[in-house]
């Protein structure tokens, strides 16, 4: 969870935490000259990124390349209504990465878009977290060719039926099928998923959410 604290104002600070949760990495860039009281709230690492034009920008980009490239992170949320970000989950979705946007109504659609996600920010102060709009799909959706694959990974990976992690899963897909989920309506793993309750099993949301296919979802499939 990575926010832009010269954009987003520390009011949001609930709202956003409540939807980090168990996030490993929640970091907070801005100008520590400036009284914008983030270096004050409680479960952010506040990144002091200097007063140059644009330098928390700048930073919260490099951190959020590293986290990808190095770390191996395979979900970033960057909470910002700059369109400036445009580009840098544009480069992250590109690297296999679900890139959640969060930011207020003023949010341009270049940012919105370049998301895998994008989740709009309610009242500030809210602890809240923000909805997302579910997929219509039909209830018994027929496995399709990405099913099967989808399916096959799981089994590959899991142990003693207890399925594979969902973040371990988009990694793998985009390694050996090149599967990019934000080309699908869905955008991402978990929408996809839960959009097909018979075919799988989805544990609740958190880092280490696993998924588990349903045999007889496939039962009338190869």
């Amino acid at each position: 969870m990575l926010v832009d604290g010269d954009n987003v104002s520390a009011d949001y600070a609930a709202c956003i935490r409540a939807y980090a949760g168990a996030a490993r990495v929640v970091r907070v860039y801005g100008n520590a000259a400036h009284n914008t009281r983030w270096h004050t709230v409680e479960g952010y690492r506040f990144i002091h990124a200097g007063t140059g034009k644009n330098a928390s920008d700048m930073l919260l980009g490099i951190d959020a390349m590293e986290l990808a490239l190095r770390e191996g992170f395979e979900r970033i949320v960057i909470a910002s209504s700059d369109g400036d970000f445009t580009h840098l989950a544009t480069r992250l979705r590109e690297l296999g990465v679900t890139v959640i946007g969060m930011g207020e109504e003023k949010a341009p659609e270049s940012f919105r878009a370049a998301c895998c996600q994008f989740q709009r920010m309610g009242a500030p102060a809210s602890s809240q977290t923000p909805k997302t709009v579910p997929v219509a799909r039909p209830a018994a959706a027929r496995p399709s060719a990405l099913d099967h694959d989808i399916r096959d990974m799981i089994k590959l990976h899991s142990v003693k039926g207890q399925g594979m992690k969902v973040a371990a899963l988009s990694s793998q897909m985009f390694k050996i099928h090149d599967t990019r989920i934000s080309s699908h309506p869905e955008k991402t793993w978990r929408s996809y998923l839960a959009a097909r309750g018979n075919l799988y099993d989805l544990d609740a949301r958190g880092p280490d959410a696993m998924v588990r296919f349903k045999p007889g979802g496939f039962a009338a499939s190869p």
